[in-house]
């Protein structure tokens, strides 16, 4: 047998870490379950890793670098864990650095996800990256500017974007985001980045395309959020960040790192939203109208109540809603407008702050206000999980039976959507249903037979 080699970088780095191989072993299989994968690994993989240079297979390594990653506080590649790197071509740190031209990697991302490349599609969502020197990214949106050429936009291309942008918008929130996904991100890649290589009319005409350029990357990585590819979505979205940057558009950037702080919250992952709640707070105030806002204000309420810190995220939540009364009439800038109107989602969002705060009566009824306030035939799928949130609450204040009326009219809006989050939602109700079904209630042993029968379906 050809002898091993033990691997010292991988040792280092556990040591440093102060991780054993058990706790390590439980890390990777944390990581793998956020991408829906179910790994294997235990102490005696991690044991033959380090003592004898086994190599474990591609996506047991990435999993294993994120995982120490998270643990260290900073970017640790296959390289560094003494494994074989991909070529340039597969490699899944792309789009997790802010150190080229944003234009060019957001091209790079699409042609990955268009063509389904499982190295960047399965990666994991990566808590390294939420913590980068994201201010630098100015110096750089500098540097990228002298280097574009080509053709002369006008205020027709840019006019054209928008209104693209906002058309696969609307289908996303009736249809779901995978619908459309593959027609959208082909259009971002064939005809939006080609764009804003171009020469423009005028400085301003520039920076508004970059502008729905950040749009479309802040969309495509909706998309993908929705599809439940977590890491795919953050790549898109610090593009998203960088082009806003490069834009200049008063608050676009603060609005990408409010949603990059919502990710990193529903993945369980508060250690920066806080940050990065504030900081988009911070690079929104005085510039953007008091309605939007009132985004920033409620976000940043949640980040503080999942970090538990109760009395400053209802100062929070009173902040957003004094911000809607004071911006009656606002107009709302295009970007804003990503999941509708201000006030159903800071409804939504107060809803789940309550939620983190133990308030379920309140935040039942919150869901349901944001529900009830929103027209269903447009936003079908939001309409639906606010639903199945409201029914949550009300499950965890033991009203069952209503709990299964509201479950139901959240399924009435989920035909059509095509959403991984939806089926999702659709797999808990089923596994909050089991203790009531299993003790014979009628109305849990009808609504999992609608789920089970939906589940079949999609």
């Amino acid at each position: 047998m050809p002898k091993r080699t033990p691997n010292t970088q991988l040792k280092d780095l556990l040591v440093e870490g102060k991780l054993t191989y058990e706790s390590t072993a439980r890390s990777v299989r944390a990581v793998a379950a956020e991408l829906g994968e179910h790994l294997q690994t235990n102490k005696s993989a991690v044991h033959h890793w380090v003592s004898y240079g086994a190599v474990p297979d591609k996506p047991t390594a990435h999993c294993l670098a994120e995982a120490l990653s998270r643990r260290l506080g900073r970017r640790i590649t296959l390289h560094d864990l003494g494994l074989p790197s991909p070529p340039p071509s597969e490699d899944d740190s792309i789009g997790l650095t802010l150190g080229s031209d944003p234009v060019e990697v957001l091209m790079t991302i699409g042609e990955a996800d268009v063509h389904r490349r499982r190295f960047l599609t399965a990666s994991a969502y990566s808590l390294a990256a939420t913590v980068l020197p994201l201010g630098y990214v100015v110096e750089m949106a500098e540097r990228t500017t002298a280097a574009r050429g080509g053709a002369v936009i006008g205020e027709a291309e840019v006019t054209a974007v928008r209104d693209m942008v906002g058309m696969f918008t609307e289908m996303d929130e009736r249809l779901g985001g995978q619908h459309g996904r593959a027609a959208f991100v082909q259009y971002l890649i064939t005809d939006i980045t080609p764009l804003c290589k171009g020469r423009f009319h005028s400085g301003d005409l520039r920076r508004q395309m970059l502008s729905v350029a950040s749009s479309a990357a802040h969309l495509a990585g909706w998309k993908a959020y929705d599809s439940g590819e977590q890491g795919l979505a953050q790549r898109y979205y610090l593009q998203s960040f960088a082009l806003a940057v490069e834009s200049g558009e008063p608050g676009q950037d603060g609005f990408v790192m409010r949603t990059m702080s919502q990710q990193g919250m529903k993945l369980r992952r508060p250690e920066h939203c806080l940050d990065l709640a504030a900081s988009g707070l911070a690079r929104a105030h005085g510039q953007v109208p008091a309605r939007v806002q009132a985004l920033f204000h409620v976000t940043h309420a949640h980040a503080l109540a999942k970090t538990g810190q109760r009395r400053q995220a209802i100062a929070g939540i009173e902040a957003a809603r004094a911000a809607l009364d004071t911006g009656r009439g606002d107009q709302i800038p295009f970007w804003a407008l990503a999941w509708g109107p201000p006030e159903a989602t800071v409804v939504s969002r107060t809803a789940k702050v309550l939620e983190d705060l133990g308030d379920h009566r309140r935040a039942s009824q919150y869901y349901a206000h944001a529900a009830a306030s929103r027209p269903a035939g447009n936003y079908a799928r939001i309409v639906a999980l606010d639903l199945v949130a409201a029914a949550e609450s009300q499950l965890n204040q033991g009203s069952v039976e209503e709990a299964c009326t509201t479950w139901s009219r959240a399924m009435d809006r989920m035909d059509g959507v095509a959403s991984a989050r939806t089926r999702k939602a659709v797999r808990n109700i089923r596994r909050n249903l089991a203790p009531y079904r299993s003790r014979g209630l009628r109305c849990a042993a009808d609504l999992d037979e609608r789920a089970t029968s939906f589940l079949t379906r999609v």
